[in-house]
């Protein structure tokens, strides 16, 4: 069977309650919080419960996403959202987070090569774009390897361990996209 939202490795579903757990401990991991988002306050268990019964109700809200990244094999590894999408303009930004034991075994790659075919070949996208952390050598990589070109920076824009960062603005179009995937 050729399911859209599976690839080799993984496939992409919907947060489920039963993922509380994982992205509590997750959310633990605060060098990984930095490199995804920004440090918050902590959160009691009920609140992540509280957290994931919301996703699961709401994995996608008109094209913007929220959705798991688990193993073929179950084991959820991380999570892939998009966000700012613009039908009008073709438009969209996304973000990917896998956790710590889990980085660098082609699950983000994946993940968002998932997620650009559907939203290019589904949805009728032009342009994905991504926003990476100075400072967060994997996602750069991560964007480099899946073909995205830095296409700016906004100087001194995140804060974080004591320090201003730049953020580095990533994008692939969809015929980049076709010539790179298809």
């Amino acid at each position: 069977m050729n399911y859209i939202w599976a690839g080799k490795k993984i496939r992409l579903r919907p947060v489920q309650l039963s993922d509380w757990d994982k992205f509590h401990d997750n959310d633990m991991d605060s060098e990984n919080a930095r490199l995804c988002d920004e440090l918050h306050f902590p959160r009691l268990e009920e609140g992540t419960r509280q957290w994931a019964d919301h996703q699961s109700a709401n994995s996608y809200q008109d094209d913007n996403a929220f959705l798991a990244i688990e193993t073929l094999e179950g084991t959820l590894v991380g999570s892939i959202c998009t966000n700012q999408c613009n039908s009008r303009h073709g438009t969209f930004k996304y973000g990917v987070s896998i956790f710590r034991n889990h980085w660098r075994q082609g699950y983000a790659t994946e993940a968002v090569t998932i997620m650009l075919r559907y939203y290019f070949e589904e949805l009728r996208y032009q342009k994905a774009n991504a926003h990476v952390y100075a400072f967060n050598d994997g996602s750069i990589a991560l964007q480099e390897h899946l073909g995205f070109a830095q296409e700016g920076k906004l100087r001194e824009m995140i804060f974080t361990n004591g320090r201003h960062y730049d953020e580095y603005i990533y994008g692939l179009t969809k015929q980049e996209y076709v010539k790179r995937y298809r």
